[in-house]
């Protein structure tokens, strides 16, 4: 009983997360090049702060960009990451 109230918690949280870290499409394509550049060295320099400490650097190109979606939103959830710098660390993410 206490697993399934544990794990219909886990969805709801990671739903939450879902919602508030991802950029739709739309908004990505409404996105100015400029813009884009500036999140991508806003990640370049949250990387290290959030992720580095637990994880090795790896190539953007070794996920799909579905996939970093899914990760970003597991990693935001787990490590309580403001929605600023959940954008800016995703777009570095896919960008590279």
């Amino acid at each position: 009983m206490m697993r399934k109230i544990f794990v219909a918690i886990a969805f709801a949280a990671l739903a939450i997360g879902w919602t508030g870290a991802r950029v739709s499409a739309q908004e990505q394509d409404n996105m100015l090049p400029a813009e884009h550049k500036r999140l991508f060295r806003e990640g370049a320099k949250l990387w290290p702060i959030y992720c580095n400490t637990c994880h090795n650097a790896r190539p953007g190109s070794e996920k799909a960009p579905y996939e970093w979606d899914l990760i970003i939103m597991h990693m935001r959830t787990l490590g309580n990451l403001p929605q600023e710098d959940t954008n800016a660390i995703l777009e570095y993410l896919k960008a590279r």
